[in-house]
């Protein structure tokens, strides 16, 4: 049984999927004057409602919850913290997807707090709504299962720490000097329902990453 379900999504979907949320946005007749970006993750989806909401205005805060790929801590943080005086202005706050939703919420009320503008909506491609502590202003996709949904601009990031997960968690892997990739791929299968040649050139990019940082994956 796959424990951890992985979604490996494409450009063309995250494009689709963001031209999809901006008309959501433009039918509920609210009108943002700036865009914040919930780094990292928010960062493309942001930049592509700016473009789609024809908006200039394009602000970042970093607030994480995820420590790893697939591996939450225990609560969410702000970084970085700072303040822009935001009166008269309505907020929509973006993010890639909302699992606990505890980074959003804790962007949005930092905003609604700090910056004091006239409004703050948040927005998400996707809404995981088995498991989120709120339901987002907007959103293109509802996801019932929890998936980890793998993005573009996070492929080499996510695989390292997929495969560096296995080999530290896997009871036929620990302890052992060197592993042979035939083994590694066969367990990654398992473990992520993807298989490696599903992340093209990403996967020798992952290995040798890993290579240099001292696993002995032969």
């Amino acid at each position: 049984m796959v424990k951890v379900p992985v979604k490996i999504v494409s450009w063309d979907e995250i494009v689709e999927w963001t031209r999809g949320l901006s008309q959501k946005i433009k039918d509920s007749g609210w009108t943002p004057d700036v865009v914040v970006a919930v780094a990292r993750g928010g960062y493309v989806p942001a930049r592509l409602l700016c473009d789609f909401l024809d908006i200039t205005d394009l602000l970042s805060v970093q607030s994480q919850h995820w420590t790893e790929a697939a591996r939450a801590a225990e609560k969410a943080i702000l970084k970085y913290p700072y303040k822009v005086d935001m009166e008269g202005k309505n907020v929509l706050v973006v993010d890639d997807i909302v699992d606990t939703g505890e980074t959003l919420l804790l962007a949005r009320d930092y905003i609604r707090r700090e910056w004091r503008p006239v409004e703050v909506k948040v927005a998400a491609l996707q809404w995981i709504s088995q498991v989120a502590k709120f339901e987002p202003d907007y959103y293109y996709l509802e996801v019932r299962d929890w998936t980890w949904f793998q993005y573009p601009w996070t492929r080499l990031e996510d695989l390292q720490q997929f495969i560096a997960r296995i080999l530290r968690e896997d009871e036929r892997f620990k302890d052992r000097d060197e592993v042979s990739l035939a083994e590694l791929v066969d367990v990654f299968v398992e473990w992520y329902g993807v298989k490696p040649e599903d992340f093209g050139d990403y996967w020798e990019l992952a290995i040798s990453r890993l290579r240099e940082k001292g696993y002995r994956l032969k």
